[in-house]
């Protein structure tokens, strides 16, 4: 009844040999969360949780929401994950999208209506292990439907791929909201390994994490940030996952400047499966600002349109309750990415933008990426993320938040003038935010987004900089 992703997290923790920590200094042994999942399983069987009834789950990256979580699959229920920081719209959003009976929080359960009424059945959630809600351009998140059997199957891809050996140390700074942070996890659990979980990314928790560890998973956002001013020492760092965003060849340099481990990045999305692509150390420093190449089982193939099309058996179930916006994404069985990418000589797919970023100034098409990339190149600059705004002469300008480098002084018109030597005057921006970080979003990932909603005044700016025209 625990689906096939119970049934291997139950083995795991039955044979766990460390406890899974976390660098707020929580610590549950296997046993310890074992006997957390049999209490939760028990509450939500009492309260007649039916089989594939989905239930939210907050998780906050600390150990006992790994115990939570088998309790709900031993239950035979689907979970719903949301972050423990959510506001209270998220929460009633994701009550309202899911029908959601019952609230997990640890070792609590929550009924959440006061007359609870059981939802609806829906065969999609028959071998249903999560409702993960991505985040969308426009109107509500999606809900990924993500199946038990299809994603224990990657883990055993992933194995394969990422070689990890039985005394790693995994840090990991990545929620287990995000699929990302949450394959991570299992996988690391499956193998046996220490497990360190980062409840909120911050500088000093990622240094203390440091000391001891092996692996360490993250988004690039995190490692700017990170690697931004006084590195940490990583003295046993051996391998870095990094993906949920473009990883440009300048970051790349950096992290290889700041450790020896190996480099693996990995493209791919929730409804995919995760981990479609992978450029790893045999593609690299030369594949760094590609994507690498399809990763085990995995077919693709780029439109005529340019957008980047997956096929793989490890795709999600479908979308919550929307068949329609399920058989929209899709053509011919390949998933429809919304990514713009190319091969390069090589063969390696290289991504160049989102079709939903692409700016159209003045009538001509503008991938931000290509100016992020360049403007990381500057001397003076550490990170850039460029997007269009409405404009009424040119129909869309392009406005860029730009991160210095530590000490460094960037003043726009000098910033121009470069751009002006390395690009077309088409692509050089019209507006210029010097920030101290990049815009982000819930996940960690740098929000492109958000970049526009600074130019409306709908959000807050990440530093007290006034905008720059060039």
């Amino acid at each position: 009844m625990s689906g096939a992703l119970g049934e291997l997290l139950a083995a795991a923790l039955a044979s766990l040999a460390h406890p899974v920590e976390s660098t707020n200094g929580e610590r549950q042994g296997g046993g310890q969360l074992r006997v957390l999942a049999d209490r939760v399983a028990a509450a939500l069987k009492a309260k007649g949780v039916r089989p594939a009834e989905p239930v939210l789950l907050r998780m906050g990256n600390r150990p006992a929401d790994i115990g939570a979580l088998l309790g709900l699959w031993q239950a035979g229920a689907v979970a719903a994950p949301l972050a423990v920081a959510a506001a209270p719209a998220t929460y009633e959003r994701l009550k309202s999208r899911t029908g959601a009976r019952f609230l997990v929080d640890g070792d609590r359960m929550d009924i959440v209506a006061p007359a609870p009424a059981p939802p609806p059945e829906r065969p999609l959630l028959r071998d249903a292990a999560l409702i993960m809600f991505t985040s969308g351009s426009t109107g509500a998140p999606k809900g990924a439907v993500i199946g038990h059997r299809r994603l224990a199957d990657k883990l055993v891809v992933l194995d394969r791929l990422l070689g990890f050996d039985r005394g790693d140390v995994v840090l990991l700074p990545l929620q287990l909201t995000f699929i990302f942070g949450l394959w991570a996890s299992l996988l690391a659990l499956k193998n046996g390994l220490r497990l360190v979980l980062v409840p909120k990314f911050s500088h000093e928790a990622l240094a203390r994490g440091l000391e001891e560890s092996t692996i360490l998973g993250g988004v690039p956002s995190m490692f700017r940030t990170l690697l931004g001013e006084a590195p940490p020492a990583a003295p046993k760092l051996r391998k870095i996952l990094t993906g949920g965003e473009v990883l440009a060849p300048h970051l790349a340099d950096v992290m290889r400047r700041w450790s020896p481990a190996a480099i693996h990045d990995l493209y791919g999305l929730t409804e995919t499966g995760t981990c479609d692509f992978h450029c790893g150390p045999a593609e690299q420093p030369q594949g760094f600002g590609s994507i690498g190449r399809a990763t085990e089982n995995v077919d693709f193939r780029i439109a005529d349109s340019g957008e980047l099309q997956i096929r793989s058996p490890y795709c999600m179930l479908g979308y919550l309750d929307d068949p329609a916006l399920t058989e929209a994404s899709f053509a011919n069985g390949f998933f429809k990415t919304g990514d713009l990418a190319k091969l390069d000589e090589n063969g390696r797919v290289a991504l160049i933008g989102r079709a939903k970023d692409i700016i159209s100034r003045g009538g001509i098409k503008i991938a931000p990426l290509e100016i992020d990339n360049l403007l990381a190149e500057h001397p003076d600059v550490a990170a850039a993320l460029c997007a269009g705004v409405a404009d009424a002469r040119l129909g869309e300008v392009i406005h860029a938040v730009i991160v210095p480098r530590n000490g460094a002084t960037l003043d726009p018109a000098a910033l121009r003038a470069w751009l002006l030597e390395r690009a077309e005057r088409y692509m050089v921006p019209e507006v210029f935010y010097v920030c101290d970080v990049l815009p982000s979003g819930s996940t960690g990932k740098a929000d492109r987004r958000a970049v526009a909603r600074l130019a409306e005044g709908r959000v807050s700016r990440p530093s007290p900089d006034k905008p720059s025209r060039a």
